[in-house]
């Protein structure tokens, strides 16, 4: 029975990741076709539409843009997030507190109603159509996600270790460097990590506070499917899976994903 209840496990875990692999697959597969057909598997391999891809400077422009605006978007999103997080978990501040509640629930709104809050913001200021909206936009929708993962780091900091390095003459900047920042520095990389995959496959926010005016991948992809299905399509959506799964390789090999998940240590006995 032991024997048939992991077998029967094993094969659903199997049918979940075959249902979740196979539109990737799929799409990969329709990226290598010769023919303009959205046809599976490819009946002849070839590269035509990757190198329509790069050699178009439309579709090359989109994707700089799109990871120029992530990765600006994630410096901004993690540099705010960093001291509210210090603050709560050193001071336990109510300040700082009120804001990491605010900066979350922004992260928990239905997307169209942050666009929407957003691009009134922004109508009203009078900047619109700028790609820096999307930049800040993102960061503030996103900042959610640095403030919880910067919030497990610092839990995970023995306070034992700040005070021992105070007794022994270091100030509060000394004891920043010395202990606090060598073991967040790996948190801090994989917030980085998680708002830049997640900005630059946003696409609702990007296009209501910037429009076609601002045209990330995201865009790209969607007003060109607006005029029928292109094969380029589909090389942008393997452009989005390799960084993707990049991307959270990276995350594997310098954080700590179980404990970023809210995994904790089972207490010694």
């Amino acid at each position: 029975m032991i024997k048939l209840a992991t077998a029967l496990r094993r094969l659903f875990l199997g049918l979940v990741a075959l249902f979740i692999a196979a539109p990737l697959l799929v799409v990969i597969g329709v990226s290598f076709n010769e023919s303009r057909r959205m046809s599976f598997p490819p009946t002849v391999i070839s590269l035509k539409w990757y190198r329509a891809f790069f050699t178009d400077p439309d579709w090359t422009d989109s994707l700089k843009l799109s990871l120029s605006i992530s990765a600006l978007a994630a410096l901004v999103s993690v540099t705010v997030a960093l001291p509210i997080a210090y603050a709560v978990w050193r001071y336990r501040s109510r300040a700082a507190t009120a804001m990491a509640s605010v900066g979350s629930s922004l992260f928990l709104l239905p997307g169209v109603v942050t666009a929407l809050m957003f691009s009134a913001f922004w109508g009203v200021v009078g900047h619109v159509g700028r790609a820096e909206n999307v930049v800040l936009s993102h960061g503030a929708v996103l900042l959610g996600i640095p403030i919880a993962l910067l919030s497990v780091g610092f839990q995970a900091i023995d306070r034992n270790l700040i005070e021992a390095a105070r007794t022994m003459g270091a100030g509060e900047t000394d004891a920043f460097r010395m202990v606090i920042r060598p073991a967040m520095t790996p948190y801090i990389l994989c917030a980085l990590i998680y708002v830049f995959v997640l900005s630059l496959n946003e696409y609702l926010i990007a296009y209501m506070v910037a429009g076609f005016s601002v045209q990330t991948l995201p865009i790209r992809v969607f007003g060109s499917m607006r005029s029928g299905y292109e094969p380029t399509l589909c090389v942008g959506a393997v452009i989005f899976i390799v960084l993707g799964l990049a991307s959270f390789w990276l995350l594997a090999a310098i954080g700590d994903l179980p404990r970023l998940m809210g995994r904790h240590k089972p207490l010694e006995a």
